[in-house]
């Protein structure tokens, strides 16, 4: 059973999220969110060609991938990924590290995301314009990111640097714990993966201690959070009480 969810049970969860500051012209956007689907020695082509065709399925406006896309180099998975170019996305596809990207050779990655028309946010952001209104799409690097390259220390606060002060704000964070940071430089919302959900046993317990939310959507001090539970699912193909989900989230100026 726990195999049959890890391989063959892909939900799509429909989130809607209400952020104050969104302005009338994205009124309705959607963002579909992929996370966690370590591309590897059991996650290949055909996966990924599927995961493609039905994130294509709901006309995302944005698409965002919060890390662990893969794991292996790209020598290794360049043909298993290859399904990516084909993500469509009218406002942009945007991709952040995990921390499997950095046991994988995370500077390939990085020119190799881009050329598959992925935009890497590493502490930076984008303001993405409808209308003469803006939306700003913030990224930062995997949390503990800087124990493999200090250079890429995890900066929320910097990532938002020259932002407009008016626009809406969503931070992109591989592991939930980022929110402290990502609720002090002012996002209005952040979304997250790496927990898989708790995927199974002990796992579970041992995402508990290290990460503040799990799973779902959360308020955080003023800051919202959704955890994705992972795409696909990492090391034994087996899921319990943790399907894997793309994510529709559909942002709305309205408070629920």
């Amino acid at each position: 059973c726990g195999v049959v969810h890890a391989r063959h049970r892909m939900t799509t969860e429909k989130v809607t999220v209400p952020l104050a500051k969104l302005p009338k012209e994205f009124e309705g956007i959607k963002i579909v969110q992929l996370s966690d689907i370590h591309v590897g020695p059991t996650i290949k082509r055909d996966f990924v060609r599927e995961m493609v065709n039905r994130t294509n399925a709901l006309n995302p406006d944005i698409i965002v991938i919060t890390g662990d896309l893969v794991d292996g180099s790209v020598d290794y998975l360049s043909k298993d990924i290859e399904p990516l170019r084909d993500l469509r996305a009218a406002l942009g596809k945007f991709v952040i590290t995990g921390n499997h990207e950095y046991y994988s050779g995370v500077f390939s990655w990085l020119e190799k995301f881009r050329e598959l028309g992925l935009e890497p946010l590493i502490n930076e952001h984008r303001v993405i314009s409808r209308d003469k209104a803006g939306l700003v799409i913030g990224g930062v690097t995997d949390y503990k990111a800087e124990q493999s390259v200090p250079q890429h220390k995890t900066d929320p606060i910097t990532s938002v640097i020259d932002a407009p002060e008016e626009c809406a704000k969503i931070l992109l964070a591989h592991q939930p714990v980022s929110i402290y940071e990502a609720s002090k430089a002012g996002y209005d919302l952040q979304l997250s993966g790496h927990t898989h959900g708790g995927q199974y046993f002990p796992f579970s317990g041992l995402v508990k201690i290290a990460q503040p939310y799990i799973a779902g959507l959360y308020k955080h001090n003023k800051t919202w959070l959704y955890v994705n539970r992972g795409t696909a699912y990492w090391g034994p193909p087996i899921r319990l009480g943790a399907p894997a989900a793309i994510t529709e989230l559909i942002l709305t100026g309205e408070s629920l």
